[in-house]
């Protein structure tokens, strides 16, 4: 389990010499650009390459999570081509081919939404990705396409790397799935259904299901595109078979992403802001002014942007984060900075995500001092006075960013591998330095004010 955070060896000298993580100079006063959402991107692309018709994506985000999705779409036969904006992107539809390869990466929405795609194809198409992508449950997935008469060959694993048997068509049908562990075990379903030729009707056997506003963002994306889906009844969706409308449509900025920034505001205080943050959204990062208020922020959303206020003072909090666990890093960053204990609850899902990162956080934060104490569903934090040190990332972009939120108040915090940030951020460090006045913005004035946009 080449991940795990039990298991990495200390760092070796040949090894990169890491990033600092600078020491907020002082109050904030800073307009931070985030870029778009990889889960919409995600899945507005799975749905334009099955769409009627070529559609455009505009402000989609170019991370390596969605650099791969489209590359293994290319694979399959679907035209994705970026603009002189890189952010906006022309899907043309093709016939799904076979005889393929897919690398997956780490990105836990092309592992899981493209096998249901590749069952379309007219040929065998084989998954694989990075070495700690291989150690993420797959299994119900691949499970509810065999149901659905989808041959798929894992030796059994349940994992990566395996085979998916495409034969052009996919009957489709009734199917139940555990997605105890991922949403995306039901996502990725669904987002091909509507090609299958009696659609689906899924149902979620699992006792706990994680992360439900990403099913809700699925669902809506779906009807969106003119899909009829049916989601009356709790844990039972069903889609009718029937075309993917073809469309134009602007992608939302990643809320989530948003996180360190606006923490960022609790621990050095000032003001941090967020344009473009919808006044709807099916994004989980939706909990995050909520969350930010109860650990002692103020936020205010006004024409479409949303400010977060800090004075430096951070509280914590109880908090059950099942809808929303992608936060969970982020937030136990401001845990170990406060001046309570905090429980973060519902999460024992992300133990199988690029880390295990209930395992990651407790060794990391004990690392430079803290405690934070695992329990069955999520951790418990305990301030104490933190030392620098050398945090390690496992390969896991929310890992990076918590570290450089800690560094915020902590001096001598090295970030192993920051530049895992561009699994969905690219060009973290150069936002971080603007946002924190350490690297000349568009807007800052002459006098080195920490403003301006990053």
């Amino acid at each position: 389990m080449a991940h795990a955070p039990t298991s990495p060896s200390a760092p070796s000298s040949a090894e990169a010499p890491g990033w600092a993580a600078p020491v907020a100079p002082g109050g904030l006063d800073a307009t931070v650009e985030v870029p778009g959402s990889k889960s919409l991107t995600n899945r507005l692309l799975v749905l334009a390459a099955l769409a009627d018709g070529p559609g455009v994506l505009r402000g989609a985000l170019r991370s390596r999570d969605t650099d791969l999705m489209a590359a293994g779409l290319r694979s399959l036969g679907v035209e994705v081509r970026a603009a002189a904006d890189p952010s906006t992107v022309a899907v043309t539809p093709g016939a799904l081919r076979g005889d393929v390869d897919i690398d997956c990466g780490l990105a836990g929405t092309v592992m899981r939404f493209l096998p249901p795609v590749a069952a379309l194809a007219d040929g065998s198409v084989r998954f694989d990705g990075d070495e700690g992508a291989r150690v993420r449950p797959m299994g119900p997935v691949l499970e509810g396409l065999r149901a659905l008469g989808v041959h798929v060959d894992d030796d059994g694993r349940g994992t990566l790397p395996f085979v998916v048997g495409g034969r052009g068509a996919v009957r489709g049908g009734s199917v139940d799935v555990d997605a105890s562990s991922s949403s995306q075990f039901v996502s990725g379903l669904l987002l091909a259904a509507a090609r299958f030729q009696q659609g689906i009707r899924l149902r979620h056997t699992g006792r706990t299901l994680p992360s439900l506003p990403h099913i809700e963002m699925t669902v809506e994306v779906l009807r969106d595109a003119g899909v009829q889906v049916d989601d009356s009844r709790p844990t039972i969706w069903e889609v009718a078979p029937g075309p993917v409308a073809a469309r134009d449509v602007r992608v939302e900025p990643d809320l989530s992403n948003a996180a360190p920034f606006l923490g960022a505001a609790l621990i050095a205080g000032g003001t941090v802001r967020v344009p473009g943050w919808p006044e709807r959204t099916t994004q989980p990062g939706a909990m995050l002014p909520d969350l930010l208020t109860r650990m002692g922020g103020a936020a205010e959303l006004r024409d479409g942007v949303l400010s977060v206020t800090g004075t430096g003072q951070v509280h914590g909090i109880d908090a059950d984060l099942r809808a929303a666990g992608e936060l969970a890093p982020n937030l136990a960053a401001l845990a170990v900075l406060a001046d309570s204990p905090s429980r973060l609850r519902g999460i024992a899902h992300l133990r199988g995500h690029e880390t295990d990162r209930l395992a990651a956080l407790a060794t990391e934060i004990t690392r430079l001092g803290g405690r934070c104490e695992q329990t069955a569903d999520g951790l418990v934090i305990t301030p104490r006075p933190l030392r620098g040190g050398r945090v390690r990332t496992y390969h896991d972009h929310r890992m990076a960013t918590t570290a450089a939120m800690i560094g915020l108040r902590v001096e001598g915090v090295v970030v192993e591998d920051v530049a895992t940030t561009a699994k969905t951020l690219p060009g973290f460090e150069q936002m971080w330095a603007r946002m924190l006045g350490l690297e000349a913005g568009p807007d800052d004035g002459p006098d080195g004010a920490r403003t301006g946009t990053v």
